[in-house]
């Protein structure tokens, strides 16, 4: 089995990083990530509006691109605004383009969402900041349809969160629906009370799972993927 190569990509804010086992299928997904950033630069130099909204947003124009299609679907479930979900959406693109090119093993992480596709076991690790929950990853087993990890923090990076959660992580099949649903979660955790309560604000068809860490809490809900020690090396971590 060949090695896995890894690259380091940036277009604009979107910040990636790529694995694949051959340079055709990385170039694919850098083509894919071109290509869903032009939809998305001309559909909101149409309307701004569609960038800065935190609520639903009301799809208006026929032929809208799938892409805003997809993200103001995802959002709304959650009564959020679409690009919460646009990091997931790039990812899943790309690891879709990947996959036309012949991709049995293809990895997106677009700054912690990450779209999965890997024909070997592959550690995800859940990075939550400065907590004292460190070196745990999910371990995630061979699978030949793309699987969303998905994490929101109020604490940590330069996404919008209205919660106090280091690391709020949302596991599904469907990575834009991981990403909507985890700005969601994040939002739902208070400084205080109860994480278990808070999965209910992402307790939707095709949700999976979910994971909270707050300060030394962490809570754990729905089907994920086993969870294991290992070091965390933060030069992998996705980030500017």
């Amino acid at each position: 089995m060949s090695e896995i190569l890894r690259e380091h990509y940036q277009l604009k804010e979107t910040i990636v990083t790529i694995m694949a086992r051959e340079l055709a299928q990385i170039e694919a997904a850098k083509r894919a990530i071109i290509e869903q950033r032009v939809y998305l630069e001309d559909f909101i130099g149409r309307d701004p509006f569609f960038k800065i909204t935190l609520e639903p947003y009301d799809l208006r124009e026929d032929g809208a691109p799938a892409i805003i299609r997809q993200m103001t679907e995802r959002s709304a479930l959650f009564g959020i605004g679409p690009m919460a979900s646009v990091a997931g959406a790039i990812a899943g693109y790309a690891v879709a383009a990947m996959m036309e090119e012949g991709a049995t093993h293809a990895v997106v992480d677009n700054g912690g969402d990450i779209c999965i596709l890997n024909d070997h076991p592959l550690t995800v690790g859940i990075y939550a900041g400065g907590s004292p929950i460190r070196d745990l990853a999910f371990e995630i087993s061979p699978r030949k349809a793309p699987l969303g990890i998905c994490t929101s923090s109020g604490t940590i990076g330069p996404s919008i969160s209205f919660g106090w959660a280091d690391s709020a992580v949302v596991v599904s099949g469907d990575v834009m629906l991981a990403d909507a649903a985890a700005t969601a979660l994040g939002n739902a955790v208070n400084a205080e009370g109860s994480l278990q309560q808070c999965f209910s604000a992402i307790d939707r068809p095709g949700i999976d799972g979910a994971l909270i860490v707050r300060g030394r809490e962490m809570a754990m809900w729905g089907d994920l993927p086993p969870l294991r020690r290992a070091r965390l090396v933060e030069d992998r971590i996705t980030r500017e």
